[in-house]
């Protein structure tokens, strides 16, 4: 296990040594519906490093609270992926990530659920400046076990599957 972590350290300190490549940035959501009286509120920061211009890899740790009169929840995810970019140009990079997500969510009084996820969740980034770019992913296709109580497969494009955030690219 010690050799596990020094690995994963030195190959931190490798990346944070060729900051050129390494990019942060993440998203912000808040949502409340006066309809059922539901405020969510999510973050979402995302961390990776460039090889080149075509891939990449990284990962995103999520949090997620919900809240209405009865009901308290709190959702917590981590997606490592590996990012393949197929098309750029000056202004806009379309790209995919290979992903593979494991989450746990708590809902009061009640037990908590585990699931996994791996698929394929396409995006793309607006560069605003050489170092600056708005985000968008949008929809999943693969597998998730307990989303949403069940496991399901395929293509999904629902709401929940839309992301809007930054990069800021060293």
């Amino acid at each position: 296990m010690k050799k596990v972590i020094l690995s994963f350290l030195i190959a931190f300190v490798a990346i944070a040594a060729n900051a050129q490549n390494l990019y942060v940035g993440g998203s912000l959501s808040i949502l409340h519906d006066d309809k059922s009286d539901v405020t969510q509120f999510g973050i979402a920061p995302e961390i990776g490093y460039n090889f080149n211009e075509k891939w990449a890899i990284g990962g995103e740790i999520s949090y997620l609270h919900l809240k209405n009169d009865d009901v308290k929840g709190n959702a917590f995810s981590i997606a490592p992926y590996v990012r393949f970019t197929f098309y750029q140009n000056d202004l806009i990079r379309l790209f995919i990530d290979g992903q593979v997500g494991f989450s746990t969510s708590k809902v009061e009084d009640e037990d908590s659920e585990n699931g996994f996820a791996i698929g394929l969740k396409p995006g793309i980034a607006f560069r605003l400046s050489d170092n600056f770019s708005a985000i968008a992913k949008y929809g999943f296709l693969g597998y998730r076990d307990e989303y949403r109580g069940s496991s399901v497969s395929g293509l999904d494009l629902s709401s929940q599957d839309l992301s809007i955030g930054f990069i800021y690219e060293f």
